[in-house]
């Protein structure tokens, strides 16, 4: 199949609703309005809101005519906060898609970038470039915002698979994150432009958070695999995070391809399962803090991988390593390690 086939199929992969939706339930008092399922937002601790005020602005996309580059931030602030940019999937050009996500990043205090880039019509080297110069221009436009010295890439899908090559040339080129930086890479698509060289090459003081879902068709886990292992961060600054579905009466939390977002089933597993631990990662890599860590990157530890209950039954624990195996054949993915799309094809196990 031609790569642009591929990419139109993802396209409708990122935007399906895939998430099991009812009415929510609210006879326990626990549900928030704006959350589906039963299980309410953290209310201590991390994964729980900030209480900074989401303000935005946003300018023309620097290569995407008619597009806005988005910038969400913390209203209150007084200087340039640690900046976060965002790497969307294929097809999800709007930011409504996961306004969830950026609003919480605002509001724990952190600005985040997002760029949107063109479904068709371009190539996968096109759009590297509209999320490169628009994170550059964001950067530009706004130096009394935006602190570079404490930087995070955060992707899903194409998303995530670009986040690599991006955030290595933020890091070795531009010199962003001297004082911390992150990748957090979700359901990763094929990466492009990175190579043995360039992964063997990221600053010592980088993390990494790659995050698979169990109930994903879309993108063969080997994908994250490779990377994960032929990445040069130590494993005590990386962790691989298998997210699997909890079914409760009434109401399925599941662990497909279009995790996190909020147009279609925002719930309690966008915020247990990647904002908790997105907040634990950013406090650990911009300010150190050890008990940070031990949530974020925490190899299995209870904090990270244990999530709420619900009228006694616990949503599945997060499960992780430092050396993880694929679980399904390729054939069960519409992305597979071994297509000849893939320019790593040759590191599939």
């Amino acid at each position: 199949m031609k790569p642009v086939f591929l990419l139109s199929l993802l396209f409708v992969c990122a935007c399906a609703c895939t998430k099991s939706s009812t009415a929510n339930d609210d006879s326990s008092g626990t549900t928030d309005d704006d959350l589906a399922g039963p299980v309410s937002r953290p209310s201590g601790g991390y994964g729980k809101d900030g209480n900074y005020t989401v303000a935005k602005v946003s300018f023309a996309s620097p290569t995407y005519t008619g597009k806005l580059v988005e910038v969400f931030y913390p209203k209150e602030a007084t200087g340039p906060v640690p900046v976060i940019f965002y790497s969307h999937p294929y097809g999800g050009e709007e930011s409504s898609y996961n306004i969830g996500l950026y609003g919480f990043i605002a509001k724990k205090g952190y600005a985040v970038v997002f760029a949107p880039y063109p479904t068709t019509g371009v190539s996968i080297d096109d759009r590297y470039n509209t999320l490169w110069q628009s994170f550059k221009k964001a950067v530009a436009n706004y130096p009394n915002m935006l602190d570079t010295r404490k930087v995070g890439f955060m992707g899903h899908s194409f998303g995530g698979g670009a986040s690599f090559a991006l955030g290595h040339r933020a890091f070795t080129q531009e010199g962003w994150g001297a004082n911390g930086r992150f990748l957090f890479v979700m359901a990763q698509w094929y990466a492009h432009q990175l190579t043995d060289s360039m992964l063997q090459s990221f600053p010592a003081n980088t993390r990494l958070i790659t995050e698979v879902f169990n109930d994903d068709v879309t993108n063969d886990h080997r994908l994250a695999i490779d990377i994960f292992k032929n990445i040069n961060i130590p494993a005590a600054e990386k962790d691989y995070i298998l997210v699997k579905k909890t079914e409760l009466p009434g109401y399925t939390y599941t662990a497909g391809h279009d995790l996190p977002n909020t147009r279609n089933a925002y719930d309690a597993y966008d915020y247990y399962v990647v904002y908790r631990l997105l907040d634990a990662l950013a406090d650990y890599s911009f300010n150190g803090n050890a008990a940070a860590k031990n949530t974020a990157l925490g190899n299995g530890s209870a904090a990270q991988v244990t999530l709420p209950s619900y009228n006694g039954q616990a949503l599945t624990p997060l499960t992780v390593t430092d050396n993880p195996t694929p679980l399904f054949l390729q054939s069960k993915y519409l992305f597979p390690c071994g297509s000849t799309d893939n320019p790593r094809k040759s590191n599939c196990q």
